[in-house]
């Protein structure tokens, strides 16, 4: 009988892109501090299309507590400004010509546990697409098994994969960890 073999690579990359939707949504949270990746999940309407604000023009941070976004076209300037203003980042551009300025305002203690909650919720999202990949896994080896898998491998295939969760997790833990104590800094 031929050893049968689960996809562990498969898995891992899972666990792993999991790992990556984290850290993507922890810098669209805003620290304090000026970062262009706060505006990466902005969407413009332009041209009659949602077209990412990063493709309307050039996001710059040229102070720790300011964002320039100097618009390429004209006519989309009052696109952009609107599109920062009715997204979530609690930002208030300010018109100078071709560029919005985007002063970047003081957090308050209040908003500070706010973004420290959703870094949290981030985290546990992440923690549960961990935990289906995990089962994912654990279903395969179930099939394994009435295909003729030993119970010795099963419990080889199951510790594997057991420890790449309990190893992504931890990191998913470190990650929300760090990214809490940065908001909390004043």
């Amino acid at each position: 009988m031929s050893e049968i073999e689960i996809d562990t690579d498969d898995l891992q990359r899972r666990m792993e892109g999991s790992m990556a939707s984290l850290k993507s949504d922890f810098a669209s949270l805003r620290t304090g501090r000026a970062s262009a990746s706060i505006l990466d999940t902005i969407m413009v309407d332009a041209y009659g299309s949602q077209m990412p604000l990063n493709q309307c023009g050039t996001v710059n941070v040229p102070e720790p507590r300011m964002i320039t976004v100097t618009v390429w076209d004209k006519e989309l300037l009052i696109a952009v400004e609107k599109a920062i203003r009715n997204s979530n980042v609690g930002i208030n551009p300010v018109g100078d010509g071709m560029t919005l300025r985007l002063p970047i305002p003081e957090l308050n203690e209040e908003r500070r546990q706010e973004l420290a909650k959703v870094a949290g919720q981030f985290a546990e999202n992440a923690r549960i697409a961990v935990r289906n990949v995990r089962r994912d896994g654990m279903d395969q080896i179930k099939k394994a098994k009435n295909d003729g898998m030993s119970e010795d491998d099963q419990k080889i295939w199951s510790d594997e994969i057991q420890d790449m969760t309990n190893t992504i997790i931890a990191s998913i833990d470190k990650a929300v960890e760090v990214k809490q104590e940065e908001i909390m800094q004043v």
